[in-house]
C-alpha cells in the first residue's frame, strides 16, 4: 500500500494521476497546505521541503523498511520503476521522457506558479512580473506546441509517459494563466486526448471537494509566508 500525501493541485494531480494510471492500490492522506498541515512535523520527516504531495510506499521492491520520496517529478520516476510502466527501458526513449519531465519541473510549474501568483493572488498588480512570467509562459507554451507537432502524438514521442502526465495539470490551468490553448494546436490536440484517458479524470476527481472557495488570511500566510525560520520552527515544536 501506497500512502499519498496530497492536495488537489496541479503538483498533487500529477501523483493522483499516475497512481490510477499504473491501478496501484493507495491511501489518501490530504494535506491542507491551507491550514500550513505540509508545516506538521511528522510530514516534514517525509517531505523535508514541506510541500506536497509526497509519498511512502510500505511495500518497496526488494522488501524492507518503508521509502518515503518527496519532489513530484521524483516520485514519478519511483513509481515507474516500481511498476514497470509508463518510463521506456530504452536509452534513447527513456532520455526523452527524463528531459521532458525536467523542462516541466524546471521550467514549466515554476514559471507558470510564478505566474498565476501575479495574475491571482499578488496583493497588488505588478506590470513587469506580469509581463516576465507571462512572456515566459507564453515561450513554454510555444516550445510544447512545436514538441507535439513533432511527434503528433505524445510528448516525448508515440508512447504515453510520465512526461504526459507531469505536463498536463499545469496545462489545466491555462485559464488561469491567461493563455489561449487555440493558439496552440498540438497542445490543443493532446490536451483533449489526455482528458479522454479515464485515468486522468480519476486522479483529477481525488479530493476535488477538498479544494476551498476562497482564499482566507490563513491561507494566504501559509502558502506564501514562509521563510527558512518558519521551517526550523516547526521542527522546534517535534523537539522541544
Amino acid at each position: 500500500m501506497i500512502d499519498l500525501y496530497y492536495w488537489p493541485t496541479p503538483n498533487g494531480w500529477k501523483i493522483s494521476i499516475m497512481l490510477e494510471e499504473c491501478a496501484l492500490p493507495y491511501r489518501l492522506v490530504p494535506v491542507n497546505i491551507g491550514k500550513g498541515e505540509q508545516f506538521d512535523p511528522k510530514f516534514l520527516a517525509i517531505s523535508p521541503n514541506n510541500r506536497m504531495p509526497a509519498i511512502v510506499d510500505h511495500e518497496p521492491a526488494g522488501g524492507g523498511a518503508p521509502v518515503s520520496v518527496f519532489e513530484s517529478g521524483a516520485i514519478l520516476i519511483y513509481l515507474a520503476e516500481k511498476t514497470g510502466r509508463l518510463l521506456p527501458q530504452g536509452p534513447r526513449e527513456r532520455v526523452q521522457v527524463l528531459q521532458w519531465l525536467m523542462w516541466q519541473m524546471g521550467g514549466l510549474g515554476p514559471m507558470a506558479g510564478q505566474n498565476g501568483h501575479f495574475l491571482l493572488y499578488a496583493p497588488e498588480k505588478i506590470p513587469y512580473a506580469l509581463e516576465r512570467y507571462g512572456n515566459e509562459v507564453n515561450r513554454l507554451y510555444g516550445v510544447l506546441d512545436a514538441q507535439l507537432a513533432r511527434t503528433q502524438a505524445f510528448v516525448a514521442g508515440s508512447a504515453f509517459s510520465i512526461a504526459d502526465i507531469a505536463i498536463f495539470p499545469w496545462i489545466r490551468t491555462h485559464k488561469a494563466q491567461q493563455v489561449a490553448l487555440d493558439n496552440f494546436p498540438a497542445v490543443k490536440r493532446w490536451y483533449d486526448e489526455m482528458f479522454r484517458r479515464p485515468a486522468v479524470k480519476r486522479g483529477l476527481d481525488l479530493g476535488k471537494e477538498l479544494r476551498a472557495p476562497a482564499l482566507t488570511d490563513e491561507a494566504r500566510r501559509a502558502l506564501f509566508g514562509q521563510t527558512a525560520q518558519s521551517v526550523r520552527d516547526a521542527g522546534h515544536h517535534h523537539h522541544p
